[in-house]
């Protein structure tokens, strides 16, 4: 880099630096890696006229029509002898329409229209790649690009010609980045109480009602890039610009994302870039017949824990094939952002296979560091939040690597938010591990509260990972197999579904209040889905009776799952009124050991936790920052939530001009056992 470029780039680094001290040692390191970035941003715009082109590679690659009706097919096979176009549209002959050779291991084809100006290749048309190799073989080969691929009776997916009389037209606007943002992760195929694969259709017309009412403004759709293996949960992609046709067109996709929107509620994809499936015939490995083409070669371009291909980032066509892809999802179907997958695998070439990550900063940088990786990282950041405003892109990481989610310009890698990961580990740990009167309250709230300075944080209990079969849900770890007999409201609360009930609300509180500036919920977790989720797969004779959310619980007024999803509903929605998410983060004013007792103001709400199990307090000092008047605003102790009602709402707590832990006010209040509040004070104006 010129001296001018590199003075600039210090100067970027300078409020990283002051942020976080500790990076210092590795100045040089930040600034190489910023270098990096800068020298692949400068060939993008030198070579292919700037990333706003190059991104949009899906124009020209795979088949595009022409505005003549004719067709433009176009690959990227370096390896490859010869290529060939074969399908339903030439009686599946294998040399009559070949592709032309071009530089850098390009091929194009051409076929004009019919004689009645109708496309050569019409909508719903099933088509292969046949390519020839070197060493002799015929390969039959999906494009890279296809943007619809279906499965019949074989195992084998079908490259299927999508362009419909009709696309859908979407008819309302992204909505605006929510101040705080609340995300259900939703997966299509499971959303339904029905033992089957569950439609997009079924997603727009009965799911999305239900995540507006509860109070979230964001979907986490899983498993929507095309993947040959249900049970693989969508981390094993084989078509990565096909919207998976197990639930429906990408048509009904598009209409799903579009009501979505409507309400108001913006829609991330999960995106799986870490890593490919290694299937040959409808995935992308070994598409021109060689080991690598969009992968490493060798040992590098192998996942040895997750069995998969990975990408060789460094490669100027792997570039544009994954940046156009991110561009794809956004363009054509309106997603508002990312939850990008397996980063750790990304950052680092041993994929953080073996690797504790104690925080020692020099495990996050030297040779161990995949230097083209973080590039490509930072290319998509750049390239996303550069062409959309409002775009929203989350790291799955788990080794905490520093300035992951700090602007690029400053000397970050550019994501918005990091998952919290370390929280429900520690929930479940707890629950596991140790009885109530046991809890280690204040390693409760270091876990909580354990994120870098100036880093957004996404907090949760559980995700998709605690349900899954192996493994157990917060409300089976607390109420297992009661929950199949004693859910009733019609009979009393045995000791175990009353412990389970309170706690779930409270661990979801507590993660809610002080675990991040964001909010994660897998569907059906909010009411305490009793069973765990199991595809289904040889092990279990392909049963889909645990591949599916059972929502009807909920619709059922005598079962104690509608109390969880109400106290749900209304903690997203005190949320939405008082905006502690988008808040800096929590003053803890106390987490006392005896008492099981934690304290904490964010966004001037007041929260207060009583953990223990038989403990109830009747005169407790709590400390506050502004003096006035306050009012119970959210009550995990409440009736209809499924509590014991103990507290009332009617009164008012006046704040004495008495110091207290560390605040300048305090007051005196009733906490029960196991029961959270929230308080606000009513002498401030809480602007949404």
């Amino acid at each position: 880099m010129a001296d001018s470029e590199d003075n600039v780039s210090f100067l970027h680094l300078k409020s990283l630096l002051q942020m976080d001290p500790y990076l210092k040692p590795f100045e040089k390191d930040l600034h190489r890696r910023h270098g990096l970035f800068e020298k692949q941003l400068a060939l993008l715009e030198e070579a292919e006229g700037g990333f706003d082109k190059f991104t949009r590679s899906y124009e020209s690659y795979g088949v595009q029509r022409m505005p003549d009706n004719s067709l433009f097919f176009k690959e990227w096979a370096p390896a490859a002898e010869a290529l060939f176009l074969t399908g339903d549209f030439n009686s599946w002959n294998k040399f009559s329409h070949p592709y032309t050779k071009k530089e850098y291991g390009k091929w194009e084809l051409h076929i004009p229209p019919k004689e009645d100006a109708t496309p050569a290749v019409t909508h719903n048309t099933k088509m292969k790649v046949v390519v020839h190799t070197k060493a002799g073989e015929r390969l039959y080969r999906i494009s890279p690009w296809a943007k619809y691929v279906t499965k019949q009776e074989s195992v084998i997916y079908d490259w299927v010609h999508w362009d419909p009389p009709q696309p859908y037209i979407h008819k309302y606007p992204r909505p605006q980045k929510p101040r705080s943002l609340r995300i259900y992760e939703s997966h299509v195929g499971i959303a339904s109480p029905e033992g089957k694969v569950a439609t997009y259709s079924n997603f727009t017309h009965n799911v999305l009602p239900k995540i507006k009412e509860l109070g979230y403004n964001c979907i986490q759709l899983m498993a929507i890039m095309e993947h040959a293996y249900y049970a693989c949960f969508g981390y094993q992609v084989t078509s990565y610009f096909a919207a998976s046709s197990r639930y429906g067109t990408p048509e009904e996709l598009k209409e799903l994302i579009d009501v979505a929107h409507s309400l108001g509620i913006i829609v991330l994809l999960d995106v799986v870039h870490s890593h490919a499936s290694k299937n040959t015939e409808d995935g992308l490995n070994r598409f021109d017949g060689s080991d690598s083409c969009f992968f490493h070669s060798g040992p590098r371009g192998e996942h040895s824990l997750w069995d998969s291909r990975l990408f060789n980032y460094s490669s100027w066509e792997v570039l544009r094939f994954l940046l156009s892809n991110l561009r794809w999802w956004m363009e054509e179907y309106r997603f508002d952002g990312f939850r990008f997958d397996g980063v750790t695998s990304m950052l680092y070439h041993h994929h953080g296979i073996g690797s504790g990550f104690s925080g020692d900063y020099a495990e996050y940088f030297g040779l161990h560091v995949d230097d083209d990786s973080l590039v490509y990282i930072m290319l998509a950041n750049h390239m996303l939040h550069t062409l959309y405003q409002d775009c929203i892109t989350i790291a799955e990481d788990v080794s905490g690597m520093p300035a992951l989610c700090f602007p690029i310009q400053k000397g970050g890698l550019g994501f918005d938010y990091r998952l919290a990961m370390a929280i429900p580990d520690k929930w479940i740990q707890i629950l596991k591990e140790f009885k109530d009167e046991d809890w280690n309250i204040e390693n409760i709230v270091y876990t909580m509260t354990n994120r870098r300075y100036g880093e957004k944080c996404i907090a949760y209990a559980e995700s998709h990972d605690q349900a899954l079969v192996g493994d157990k849900t917060l409300a089976f770890w607390l109420m297992d197999k009661e929950m199949y007999t004693n859910m009733s409201t019609m009979i009393p609360m045995n000791s175990i579904i009353d412990r389970g009930i309170q706690l779930h609300k409270m661990i979801r509180l507590l993660t809610h209040g002080l675990g991040g500036e964001g909010y994660l919920n897998f569907m059906g977790n909010e009411f305490g889905h009793p069973e765990w989720l199991d595809f289904p797969r040889v092990g279990n004779n392909e049963s889909y009776h645990y591949a599916r959310r059972q929502f009807n619980l909920v619709e059922t007024d005598h079962l104690r799952y509608r109390q969880l999803y109400v106290f749900d509903r209304d903690m997203n929605h005190t949320e939405d009124k008082y905006g502690w998410l988008a808040a800096p983060p929590a003053y803890v004013s106390a987490k006392h050991e005896e008492d099981k007792v934690i304290v904490f103001e964010r966004g001037n709400v007041l929260f207060i936790f009583n953990f223990h199990p038989t403990k109830s307090y009747s005169s407790y000092r709590v400390a506050l920052g502004p003096a006035g008047k306050y009012k119970i605003k959210l009550d995990s102790d409440e009736i209809h939530y499924g509590g014991h009602g103990r507290l009332d709402h009617n009164t008012d707590f006046f704040t004495e001009p008495m110091a207290f832990n560390g605040q300048p006010n305090s007051m005196l209040v009733y906490i029960p056992c196991r029961t959270a509040i929230v308080l606000a004070n009513e002498e401030i104006d809480y602007c949404n």
